[in-house]
């Protein structure tokens, strides 16, 4: 045991650093002054860090002193090195090999990235660096120095770094770790240029601060709590490219919990939310706040496709025709041979005209005719095409289809909150009840007398759509010409595996400029980790994640959060028993 004393305790002379009045050392700690210190190095890192990976020894609530020495490595001396811990592990894998022993998994592995940083390095794509980490836990007391040491391995373990005490060189540990520059243990660790670049306090698992001079707005929304750095996630979609979003999970991942909690808090703000619901499960929702829910499917509850919206465009009728044209091909499936969308066009245009409505915008306030209608041109029409189609569309003319559509809308609902409930409909008849909800909510929304406020449109189980080409167009145009009218579409969906197998679920998914990744499924990581180049840790925590949390991606940020509400907001989210986000 030693004992080191100064003579200087607060005043020193110029240029000289300060030193406690008295330093005791111990083999597992120094005294230093009327408190204890003790000294770790990081000696075991993981196989792959993220950005901040040193943030939950920086951000550990005690007096944690974390020292980071680096030298780099010219690059005459990392080629040989490297090329020579390849022959090393190469020898072991021929060594096992010869033996007839299987193959070790951890040489395996060290043998591919030290092939990869070889190849790194030789390109100038990356450089070496002698880096060693030192942490030093203070305390007032013995005691506490055990218990804050506990915490702080546990802080280390969760992103699988290891500490070790420097036993018998406390001191030298202490030195370390102060303000000096100079590394007395020399516990060194070859890093590359990436994984030290993201061990920099200077990166951080949290959204980037706002550029120094501007003042962020005040209209982000708490999407929860970041996992990492326990700091809050706001986030404002209104500020970003575009005002999509995207959030794919599977069943029970909470996924309809957080979009629930992000209308809500968009209302707050002024925002009009129109709301596609497959299961009514946002009824609650809108009861609360006073808005108005459509249950289509339901006795006496219609929606004529034939209505022609509340514009003075000149195109108004034309468009109306080419939305019907997708409407039927939902309908049928496929769309129809040429002769029958020939024949289908001219029906259009005779039912419009036999109910009194032509291109004179003066007739565009007329009734307008209904589905049967156009079922009754196309059986009088002579064309054998028009005949047949007019048969395919039978059953939603004047069949078991029908209900939806044989009569005029009997809802017309405004205000600050819509849902659209689809649950009373068909499983064979929600496609188009989903396609015609949204035809109705862009109707409002893409009309030069719309209101002068943002709009969101949430598209829950969006699957329903997107499972028709047809109707993942129409999902996608939408997605395109959303933030030219102040409005964002929200889709929502628990196929993750067939959104992204199609090109156009993939360009819908890529429009969005906030996608939200919660919990998956094996059967469709694989899919969702090259469509968002997930790392292998990124994937692992949505395989494992628990309900509620997920990853916030937009552009180069990847923020793991748990949505989190207000007892009075949960008791309106949640939506079954046991729910909590």
């Amino acid at each position: 045991m030693n004992l080191l004393k100064s003579n200087t305790t607060t005043t020193t002379a110029a240029g000289e650093m300060p030193s406690p009045a008295a330093l005791l050392i111990e083999p597992g700690h120094v005294r230093v002054g009327d408190g204890y210190a003790a000294t770790f190095a990081v000696c075991g890192f993981p196989a792959q860090v993220g950005p901040a990976w040193l943030d939950p020894l920086l951000s550990y609530p005690g007096r944690v002193d974390v020292a980071v020495h680096i030298d780099p490595i010219p690059p005459q001396l990392a080629a040989p090195m490297l090329k020579r811990q390849r022959a090393r592990l190469e020898s072991s894998r021929r060594l096992t090999a010869d033996q007839g022993r299987l193959d070790d998994p951890m040489t395996e592995a060290a043998a591919e990235d030290a092939a990869d940083l070889a190849d790194r390095v030789a390109r100038g794509a990356a450089k070496l660096y002698n880096t060693g980490i030192y942490v030093t836990i203070h305390a007032r007391d013995l005691d506490e120095l055990r218990q804050v040491t506990a915490g702080v391995k546990a802080a280390a373990a969760s992103v699988l770094l290891d500490l070790q005490p420097v036993t018998f060189r406390q001191h030298q540990g202490w030195i370390a770790t102060l303000p000096l520059g100079v590394d007395p243990l020399r516990m060194r660790r070859v890093l590359d240029t990436t994984a030290l670049a993201a061990a920099f306090p200077l990166a951080s698992a949290d959204l980037p601060a706002p550029t120094p001079g501007l003042v962020a707005g005040s209209e982000g929304v708490l999407y929860g709590l970041n996992t990492t750095s326990n700091g809050v996630l706001l986030w404002n979609r209104w500020t970003q490219d575009n005002h999509n979003s995207v959030v794919l999970a599977r069943s029970g991942a909470g996924k309809s919990y957080l979009v629930k909690l992000d209308v809500l808090r968009n209302l707050y703000q002024g925002t009009t939310v129109a709301v596609i619901d497959p299961e009514d499960e946002y009824t609650p929702l809108a009861k609360h706040v006073g808005g108005a829910v459509v249950r289509l499917g339901q006795p006496g509850v219609r929606l004529n496709p034939f209505d022609l919206p509340a514009d003075d465009r000149p195109d108004t009728l034309t468009r109306r025709g080419l939305f019907l044209h997708t409407l039927i091909s939902v309908m049928l499936g496929a769309v129809p041979p040429p002769a029958e969308r020939a024949a289908l066009d001219r029906a259009i245009t005779t039912t419009y005209a036999r109910a009194g409505i032509n291109a004179d915008p003066a007739t565009w306030t007329r009734p307008a005719p209904l589905l049967r209608d156009l079922g009754a041109v196309l059986t009088a029409d002579a064309d054998p095409a028009a005949g047949q189609l007019g048969a395919r569309l039978a059953p939603w003319t004047g069949g078991n289809f029908a209900a939806l559509f044989d009569g005029p809308t009997t809802s017309s609902p405004g205000g600050h909150l819509t849902v659209w409930s689809l649950r009373y409909l068909p499983d064979e008849v929600r496609t188009v009840g989903t396609l015609l909800a949204l035809d109705a909510i862009w109707s409002s929304i893409d009309t030069p007398a719309a209101p002068d406020r943002r709009s969101l449109v949430v598209v829950d189980e969006a699957w329903l759509l997107m499972r028709d080409p047809e109707g993942s167009r129409f999902l996608f145009r939408m997605a395109k010409a959303a933030r030219k009218r102040r409005a964002g579409l929200a889709v929502i969906s628990q196929d993750a595996a067939d959104v992204l197998s199609t090109d156009l679920g993939l360009a819908v998914v890529s429009n969005a400029a906030t996608q939200v990744l919660m919990r998956q499924s094996t059967q469709s990581i694989d899919a969702v980790t090259a469509a968002f180049a997930l790392t292998a840790g990124e994937a692992r925590l949505l395989l494992s994640a628990p309900r509620g949390e997920g990853l916030l991606v937009a552009g180069r940020n990847r923020i793991p959060f748990r949505s989190v509400g207000s007892a009075a907001e949960h008791k309106i989210a949640v939506t079954g028993i046991g729910e909590a986000g």
